[in-house]
């Protein structure tokens, strides 16, 4: 199929430029002045003007069909497309999480079976839940045979798929040598573990305790401990999640030494602050996320390191609920399964939150929410807007204003943590491998 995209104002990760678009078979073709392609017969040709034309949105951290004691997270792989296309993302990276001491080929074939109705662009970061006797060995399965290019370990939720520090040290020694990635979730456990233990003992037991449970020197003492490894190992290490400040400030002055360390931040932290957790339960158990909001000067300071360049991504770490589902910990807030959605939302939140407020320029917007990704695990033929990469494309209409809602919104749950935010910017048509989606 030809198509042609006329006036299109290109937001790049390095320039911002007019152009038109000539796709074929899925595939950008070539680059030409704006207004210089021809309507022909048996050409379909889209008209740009007045829109952004950004490269398809790159989320590198999402949780589709994620088991928990509370059932699936709401989204499975075919809601969580229609969720992602709606919201400019034409590709994700999920995560394989193995039961503890199961091989983790195995565990990536019944994830990979999980995931068939997945419409969009699909990778998969491989969990590590517990120390093999063989891991070196299953880790170059992975990597050589697989594809894999990043494992996840998770220094928190010890009692289930946790790891702690000597274990994560092999990990990263190992990684290094097959020339991958580590993602680490980085948040002290036995520090954790031991406040909640306390609240509920207290009968503190409303959704307002589970920031305490997970103060900011939780996840800051353990991005110390892990910047501590990446000087050991060499290993490179890709930070989830990063909500505190001092936690940016460490990463920042890693880089500024030359570590090879990666950071992202999502835009719950960017958008909230604790404040969300005074209220009922309705009200407060949506924001039961993993770290939780964080006092007002974090989200300024965290602005500032996104500005900065601190931050390489925004991934959102969708995992939405229903409030049925929240409701299991309607007595105990460490009951509530934690996550929220945002994988509709995350790139116009960042051009009114970040671009229309001169916290990131137009370029960064695209280097947070696409191009960076796409460097970072390898996806070469996105990220960008260029001859030979995939006709991936999102149609942003930057004066379309919405009022984001759950009863108007594509993920599959009745709970929106944006409910009632009114947003300058969406995104208006996708197109995915040179096929439009509306919505």
């Amino acid at each position: 199929m030809l198509h042609h995209i006329t006036h299109a104002n290109i937001i790049g990760p390095d320039k911002v430029f007019d152009a038109d678009i000539h796709i074929e078979n899925g595939k950008i073709t070539t680059l030409e002045p704006p207004g210089s392609l021809p309507v022909a017969g048996g050409v379909t040709t889209t008209d740009a003007s007045g829109l952004y034309i950004l490269p398809g949105g790159i989320d590198p951290h999402v949780h589709l069909a994620l088991h928990t004691p509370a059932g699936p997270s709401a989204d499975d792989f075919d809601s969580g497309s229609r969720t992602a296309l709606a919201g400019g993302v034409t590709h994700i990276i999920d995560f394989v999480t193995p039961r503890r001491g199961q091989p983790l080929t195995e565990a990536l074939r019944e994830r990979q079976k999980e995931a068939r109705d997945c419409s969009i662009g699909l990778n998969f970061h491989m969990g590590i839940s517990g120390w093999l006797p063989d891991m070196e060995k299953q880790m170059e399965i992975c990597v050589k045979e697989h594809g894999i290019r990043s494992f996840k370990a998770y220094l928190a939720y010890r009692n289930n798929i946790g790891i702690g520090y000597e274990e994560l040290e092999k990990i990263m020694r190992i990684a290094a040598r097959l020339g991958a990635i580590v993602l680490v979730h980085a948040e002290e456990d036995d520090s954790i573990e031991q406040l909640r233990g306390e609240f509920i003992r207290k009968g503190m037991t409303h959704p307002r305790y589970h920031p305490l449970s997970r103060p900011p020197e939780t996840e800051s003492m353990a991005v110390k401990k892990v910047i501590e490894l990446v000087k050991k190992t060499g290993c490179t290490i890709y930070l989830v999640h990063i909500s505190a400040a001092e936690s940016a400030e460490q990463i920042a002055r890693a880089k500024k030494e030359g570590l090879p360390l990666l950071a992202e931040t999502c835009p719950q932290y960017l958008a909230f602050d604790d404040s969300v957790y005074e209220g009922s339960f309705e009200q407060t158990a949506p924001f039961v996320f993993s770290p939780p909001a964080r006092p007002a000067q974090h989200k300024d300071l965290l602005w500032e390191h996104l500005q900065q360049n601190t931050f390489d991504t925004v991934a959102t770490d969708h995992c939405p609920f229903t409030m049925k589902q929240k409701m299991e910990g309607k007595d105990n807030f460490t009951l509530i399964p934690n996550g929220a959605g945002g994988l509709e939302f995350r790139i116009p939140l960042l051009h009114h939150f970040g671009v229309l407020q001169n916290k990131i320029s137009l370029q960064q917007w695209v280097q947070l929410s696409t191009s960076h990704a796409a460097s970072i695990f390898g996806l070469q033929n996105k990220g960008t807007i260029a001859p030979g990469k995939d006709a991936d494309l999102v149609f942003f209409n930057p004066g379309k204003k919405v009022k984001l809602s759950a009863a108007t919104q594509q993920q599959n749950c009745d709970i929106n943590i944006y409910e009632g935010l009114e947003i300058a910017g969406y995104v208006e048509k996708v197109m995915l491998h040179g096929e439009f989606h509306y919505y």
